[in-house]
């Protein structure tokens, strides 16, 4: 479904990316893992074409993405939950869902969508009036993760849903993804929760300074002794 291959990207002049391959395959759930400024949401930027990257290949369903410009890319089904949510907080989370079904493809399947997502968060249908910045942490969450299923991706892309929540709350979350993947959405996941990711999903990458240190099945990167001493503290 994903394909990329040689992926450079760089801020200015300075690199984040360095030669970086990588693929996802339809219903897959894939993340990646690193400490901060590996390059983990410098690569989702990419593919979501916020940032200008150089790659062999970069491809969607077997068409480039090279040059061609975000909103274009949601529409061919790919959608990101950005890290800190950045959802609009002044206006309804109902209000915030309608963003998400903002291109054409979404906008005639909107009430359609808008009750498969409510029965999907139960709670935002609860909370559908009350203004997105008034929630709370793990509700924000839900409404950025909903917003990107408004547009009726093929590829989520998620971008540290866990950051600053509380551990019940993390759980809360991780345990949506799972139902989002039940649903047969192929989830491509940026985390700094290794644990907790490598519980989630079926392949990982440990992107370390840009490059990929190493890559393989979830449950070969929690038995790989440098992964359990660096990342899960044990």
């Amino acid at each position: 479904m994903l394909e990329i291959d040689n992926l450079s990207a760089a801020y200015q002049s300075f690199q984040a990316l360095f030669g970086v391959s990588l693929r996802v395959e339809v219903g897959e759930a894939v993340g990646v893992i690193g400490p901060n400024g590996a390059g983990k949401t410098t690569l989702l930027r990419v593919i979501s074409g916020l940032l200008p990257g150089r790659a062999d290949r970069l491809a969607f369903e077997g068409r480039t993405l090279d040059h061609v410009p975000a909103f274009r890319i949601i529409a061919r089904g790919i959608a990101q939950v950005p890290e800190n949510r950045r959802l609009f907080p002044k206006l309804s989370v109902e209000e915030n869902l309608r963003v998400g079904a903002y291109i054409p493809q979404a906008r005639k399947h909107f009430a359609e969508r808008l009750g498969w997502v409510y029965e999907l968060f139960p709670r935002l249908a609860e909370r559908r009036n009350q203004l997105a910045g008034t929630l709370s942490g793990g509700e924000q969450q839900m409404c950025a993760i909903a917003r990107a299923l408004m547009s009726r991706p093929k590829l989520l892309l998620l971008d540290e849903p866990s950051a600053g929540l509380a551990p019940l709350v993390v759980q809360q979350v991780f345990d949506l993804v799972r139902r989002i993947r039940g649903q047969g959405l192929t989830v491509l996941i940026v985390e700094q929760n290794v644990q907790q990711l490598l519980d989630l999903v079926d392949r990982a990458y440990l992107l370390e300074v840009g490059h990929v240190r190493l890559a393989g099945m979830a449950a070969e990167l929690k038995a790989n002794p440098f992964v359990r001493q660096a990342y899960l503290g044990l």
